[in-house]
């Protein structure tokens, strides 16, 4: 079975950028700076397919890719201390275009999209330019209202606190190791019944040296994995298209970070990926255009932040 990525990226076109009002001198380029309120938003760069939004912690920064193609980068504030914005991989689990907090007197959280039923969302709000928020992810008005209309519920957002990450760096993905090659213990399970329908994420932690695989914000399946070498930084992957048994899996990224673009995947990085046959081939059933892959080098038990790395939140509220 062969993979091969096809890195999308769009940095040296000028963006039309809009900010909540009064606002800083807006910037140009998704790749140049941008002063908190600010946002580049340039849609026509990729009009349709698949949307997968990734939020930095540490640069404060939300980018949303569409067919992975990066069409928007914006300002943002997370959590403050003491009330730290969750990492991990989630699901939009709900949206409502005025929204209003019941854990903190009523405050306004226009054009919501909620992460979990523990009070993480995305929303429209104040930007101070450096974290602030009691848990949320705070967007820039106008920016939380075009979001909001090209987003739909199941949709796959990943939260990191990588510097600047995830970066696009050589690490084959699953499926593109060679059928056949038993390097870790067939220990897995596979509950497809669980969530039979609805948007496939893939979590990959490089510390646990474990596969865990979701299906509408619900885990349907796990295994061990074995990987030669480290895991020495967080990607993030979109799986494009299907075609046959090709699978063409795109890069997603980080404007401004300097990442070549057009580099294919060789033998030698798709060998270093081995997954029990029986998971590997459970797993082929279920991929679709749209499936996002998170490969982390942190442990799905505790993230750089101290606290728990969330793998997708969907209990009942």
């Amino acid at each position: 079975m062969t993979a091969y990525i096809r890195c999308a990226v769009a940095l040296t076109l000028g963006l039309a950028v809009a900010a909540a009002a009064p606002s800083p001198p807006p910037a140009t380029n998704m790749a140049e700076p941008l002063k908190a309120g600010q946002f580049s938003w340039a849609p026509q760069l990729a009009p349709e397919g698949p949307v997968t939004i990734i939020v930095s912690l540490k640069a404060q920064r939300a980018y949303t890719y569409r067919n992975g193609v990066p069409i928007a980068v914006s300002t943002v504030s997370t959590g403050k201390p003491g009330h730290a914005t969750p990492t991990g991989v989630f699901t939009i689990l709900q949206k409502d275009l005025a929204h209003k907090s019941n854990l903190y007197h009523d405050a306004p959280m226009p054009f919501m999209q909620r992460l979990t039923w523990q009070g993480i969302a995305l929303h429209g709000g104040h930007l101070p330019g450096f974290p602030a928020s009691h848990g949320c992810i705070r967007l820039p008005p106008k920016f939380a209202e075009l979001l909001f209309g090209i987003t739909k519920l199941g949709l796959t957002v990943v939260i990191t606190d990588d510097s600047d990450a995830p970066q696009a760096v050589s690490l084959p993905i699953v499926l593109a190791g060679p059928k056949g090659v038993e390097r870790s213990p067939a220990r897995y399970s596979w509950e497809p019944e669980k969530s039979p329908s609805g948007p496939v994420s893939i979590v990959i932690s490089g510390r646990d040296r474990r596969i865990v695989v979701l299906r509408n914000g619900i885990q349907i399946g796990t295994s061990t994995v074995a990987i030669d070498g480290p895991v020495e930084t967080t990607m993030a992957f979109m799986l494009g298209s299907v075609v046959g048994q090709d699978y063409n899996w795109l890069r997603l990224p980080i404007p401004g970070t300097g990442i070549a673009s057009g580099t294919d995947m060789t033998a030698a990085e798709r060998a270093r990926v081995h997954l029990p046959e029986g998971f590997r081939t459970a797993l082929d059933s279920v991929l679709q255009a749209g499936t996002t892959l998170l490969v982390t080098r942190d442990t799905l038990r505790a993230s750089g932040l101290g606290t728990r790395l969330t793998v997708i939140s969907t209990d009942e509220e």
